[in-house]
Parts: C-alpha cells; structure tokens; sequence
C-alpha cells in the first residue's frame, strides 16, 4: 500500500469537490521558485545515460566526495535495507515515513523513539536533517559520535538531508574530517535531493554518499541507467549554478519567517520549521486542515502528531489567498 505523500491533489479534488486548478497546495515542502530549466538538448532524448558532469556539479555543490546518482533518494531509501541481512533499525516515531516502511518491508525490526538521544543497541540508525515534518536539527557533533559507535561494530548512520540545501553550514558534509575528503568513511551514508530545495522533484534525481565498497553494491542492486539522460543534464546544471543557490537560500529565509509570522498573526504559533516549511501542533489540527481545505487550500495533515505542515505560496496571489483563508477560519473557530 503506497503512504500518504504531500502533493496528493487527486485525493484531495476527489474528496473535497474541487477541481485540480483551483487548489493552492501547500502540502508538499517543494520550493515554489523552482529553478528555472532551460530547453534540454534535443539528442539527450535519443541516448542512453552518458558520463556527464554531473558527478564534479554535485561534488561542487554538495561536498560530496564519493557519490552515487540515484532516482531520486527514495530509489536509495527502497534498495538501502536489502544491502543489510535482518538487522535492528532506530528511527524517529515521527518522520518521513518511507525509510521505516522500507526496512519493515524487507524484514528488519523497527525500533521508534522519541526525544533527543536514540537507542544505543541498533544496527542502524536513520536520521532525517532537517527532520521532516518537524524541521528539528540534530548537532554534527552527535551525528558523528553515533556515527563512531556504528562504525565500530559494523553498523550504519544513514543521514536523510532531503532538506538541507538551503542551510548547507548545517550539512554532515559540510566540515567533513580530513579523512573522508576523498571518500565517506565507512558506516556512513549521506542522502541529497534534487526535489526540495531546487523545485525539481519531477526530476527524480538524487545523491548517496557513502564508501566506494557500499556504492558499487547499491549500483548492482539498481542496475544500469537508474536516471534518464534529461534529467542528468538538468541536475548538471542545477547544481552548478551557485549564483543561483546563493540568492535562492537568502529569499527562502524571507519568505519562511513571512509564513511564521503570518502564521502567528491567527494564533498558530510553529514549533519548528526549514526555509520551505513550518510545522504548527495544535489540538485543532484537523480542524484546521479541513477547514481550509474547504476553501481550496490543501495543507499536510499529521492526525498522530495533530501537527500541519505549511509550505510557501508562491506568489503574491497564494500569500493572499492564505491569509484570507486564514482569517475565515478563525472566524468561524
């Protein structure tokens, strides 16, 4: 049974009776500001995946020394638990969701926990940075020190940054050792994104890092030409563009603390964000959510958590068109 994703617009026209065009989806954490793709070479269409440059834009960009290109990070999140025989896996109670289903559906046991320090008797651990929905960070130098005690007997940290392109300083990669300059050293594995903070989930283009010994057997499982040609080059791009990145980081954080205080401003006070999110807890949660959902405004809803997550508008008409539905429900509250 496939999990419940943002961006999941079918459902919601089906259920709610609106069509497809009249919703302002906020639910999926994507950049509204994609970046811009410029017409993709025709004779990319006409081959297979060619060495490109992907892999020295991705290492420019990311810090990434030793890397696997992969279909989006959750062709990585799917093939990860079958390198692994049956093992114990620590991961967050509340977080993306496709990295517990993943090792559960290949017969590993699952350990959730909550608070600030995971358990000490896994053979895995999964960290999301920033965790998603919640936006909370974990310091680099408790990553490294569950790294350490991992590595020591074997184990794996696995490090989910999906969302850490707007705030690279926080990155595992971003003050690496000086011995893993030329490759992650083992028991450590790194996911990036294409999808979030560059606008191009359509893409599916992602990145692992991890030891060379660990890649090549994570490319035998996924087989030849995981990513298509087109979607090299524009990722190529994508990532080579620093000129870009750098002005899209700085007006994320404008328009991320415009969405808390607008938020604020009704009463819905966020208890974590990232550059593209903020997380609100409530009791009135679901509430919430339908009640702008009712206006067209399509939110991601967490029932376990009674927690919803806002992403950006993405012109001034969304931000207004959020406000005022933000207005009409605390009238009608």
């Amino acid at each position: 049974m496939m999990l419940e994703h943002g961006g999941n617009l079918s459902y919601a026209a089906h259920h709610f009776g609106r069509p497809l065009h009249r919703w302002l989806d906020l639910s999926t954490g994507i950049n509204p500001h994609g970046w811009p793709v410029p017409p993709i070479p025709p004779e990319l269409w006409q081959r297979l995946p060619q060495e490109d440059t992907i892999m020295e834009a991705a290492q420019l960009a990311l810090g990434l020394p030793h890397a696997l290109t992969v279909a989006g990070s959750q062709a990585a999140i799917q093939t990860l638990p079958r390198l692994r025989p049956r093992c114990r896996v620590g991961i967050s109670s509340l977080t993306y969701a496709e990295h517990a289903a993943s090792w559960l559906r290949q017969g590993h046991e699952v350990i959730f926990w909550s608070g600030n320090y995971p358990p000490d008797d896994v053979d895995i651990l999964i960290i999301i940075n920033p965790n998603n929905p919640t936006g909370s960070r974990i310091p680099l130098h408790s990553l490294w020190s569950w790294h350490a005690n991992l590595a020591a007997r074997g184990g794996w940290l696995i490090v989910d940054e999906a969302f850490m392109d707007a705030t690279p300083e926080d990155s595992l990669l971003h003050a690496l050792p000086r011995f893993a300059q030329e490759a992650l050293p083992e028991g450590l594995i790194i996911l990036r994104s294409l999808g979030k903070f560059f606008g191009l989930a359509g893409a599916r283009v992602g990145m692992v890092g991890a030891a060379p010994a660990l890649l090549e057997r994570l490319a035998d499982h996924l087989g030849p030409w995981p990513v298509s040609a087109p979607s090299r080059w524009i990722a190529s791009q994508a990532w080579s563009d620093t000129i870009w990145q750098e002005s899209m980081r700085n007006k994320l954080s404008r328009e991320s603390m415009r969405l808390q205080t607008t938020l604020e401003r009704y009463g819905l006070s966020p208890q974590g964000s990232t550059a593209l999110f903020q997380w609100v807890v409530s009791h009135q949660a679901r509430s919430l959510h339908e009640k702008l959902a009712h206006q067209g405004i399509w939110t991601r809803h967490f029932p376990l958590a009674n927690g919803i997550r806002f992403g950006l508008p993405g012109d001034e008409p969304a931000w207004q068109r959020l406000n005022d539905g933000l207005a009409l429900v605390q009238r009608l509250s």
